[in-house]
């Protein structure tokens, strides 16, 4: 029979995707959750109590300031979370060997080692996480309807937008902008109940940056990149979904760029499924790449081609375990989502990137994407 690891976690749930998923509730600050023998517990203060019990019905409840309060009579200056771990695991007859997650609170770790507690990092912390129920299933759909929608006004406003004599595209009277469609974007997605952050709308030459959020004025007739990553406010887990467009006329080049970054994507997509390596279906892409003419390489002292991976897990953190890289280890397993989001980049033509969601099964991938694909607008 294996033996039942005793968990610790001290994190806020706003922003610490375990604690998160150990408790099912926001937390602004940080707070003890424990599993001990299987039974998960956590310390709240006065002003969590009630919405903890309503929240986390699946935890036991226990006050921080019951804790306190025994420990501040024996030793005032002694009331700290180290302490109340030490009373709880005492109170349980518990074992003082704790797991904790690879980004556990250092200065924490060395009280808890004072008091002779000893933590170890358990580097597959919630590996569990990995593989999605059915109902995770569908809070990841839910959030990336988010990221459509705002993919969907995106659109809307390039469509609409005037292009001037000299290619700038102008939106209801003024020059439409990075920053101007970031925040029609951004909008659309709150309104629909999510928060995007960083979203990215590069044109030109900005978007063969794959991480550059984009600025100033877009123009038509050039190569546009649009990627958007929401979380949902209700549930925190993310969709996410990229599409490049042009506004106006694509160039043959960067027509022949962007059918060859859609084709790498339907090659990934008929690779993935249960058992198969993750670094195989990445180095199948670069392969494809290759033999289309489109070399990987730094010139003029940057990278040009195809230099990240071909996709990340997605779920209650926007890149997550599993990766879909040429480092990536291991094989894919049912019931995990990926992103796949191959891409070619050259200065002198632009950037292509188009990026859907896959449901990994044991005979396929099932697309969780609806969003259509076009490149001219």
């Amino acid at each position: 029979m294996p033996r039942i690891e005793n968990l610790l976690i001290v994190a806020d749930s706003d922003h610490d995707a375990n604690m998160l998923y150990a408790t099912g509730m926001f937390v602004p600050d940080p707070f003890i959750y424990l599993r001990l023998r299987g039974k998960n517990f956590i310390v709240m203060s006065d002003l969590e109590m009630d919405r903890a019990r309503r929240q986390a019905e699946h935890c036991r409840v226990l006050s921080l300031s019951r804790y306190q309060k025994q420990l501040a009579d024996r030793h005032p200056k002694r009331t700290g979370y180290a302490h109340v771990i030490e009373s709880i695991l005492k109170e349980k007859r518990v074992q003082p060997l704790l797991f904790v997650p690879a980004n556990f609170p250092l200065g924490l770790a060395r009280e808890l080692k004072r008091l002779k507690i000893k933590v170890k990092v358990k580097t597959d912390f919630f590996s569990e996480r990995e593989i999605k129920s059915v109902e995770e299933v569908k809070k990841i759909s839910a959030a990336l309807m988010m990221a459509e929608v705002g993919m969907a006004e995106a659109m809307q406003a390039l469509k609409s937008a005037k292009i001037s004599r000299d290619r700038r595209l102008m939106y209801r009277g003024a020059p439409l902008t990075s920053e101007k469609l970031r925040s029609i974007i951004d909008c659309a997605i709150l309104q629909a109940g999510g928060l995007a952050a960083h979203t990215i709308v590069a044109g030109g030459k900005q978007g063969c940056d794959p991480h550059e959020a984009g600025h100033g004025q877009l123009f038509a007739n050039e190569l546009l990149i649009i990627d958007i990553f929401p979380r949902s406010q209700k549930t925190g887990y993310f969709g996410d979904i990229t599409r490049t467009v042009v506004r106006g006329r694509a160039s043959e080049t960067a027509r022949k760029l962007y059918d060859t970054v859609l084709r790498a994507q339907m090659l990934a997509f008929d690779k993935i499924r249960a058992d198969v390596p993750t670094a195989e279906i990445h180095g199948a892409v670069q392969q494809f790449f290759v033999q289309q003419g489109y070399k990987t390489a730094r010139h003029n002292g940057r990278m040009q081609g195809f230099f990240h991976g071909t996709g990340h897990g997605l779920g209650l953190e926007i890149h997550e375990a599993p990766r879909v890289g040429s480092t990536s280890r291991g094989v894919l397993k049912s019931g995990q989502i990926v992103t796949v989001e191959p891409g070619l980049y050259y200065p002198e033509i632009g950037g292509v990137r188009i990026e859907d969601v896959a449901l990994v099964t044991a005979r396929a991938a099932r697309n969780l994407t609806q969003f259509e694909k076009v490149l001219e607008l």
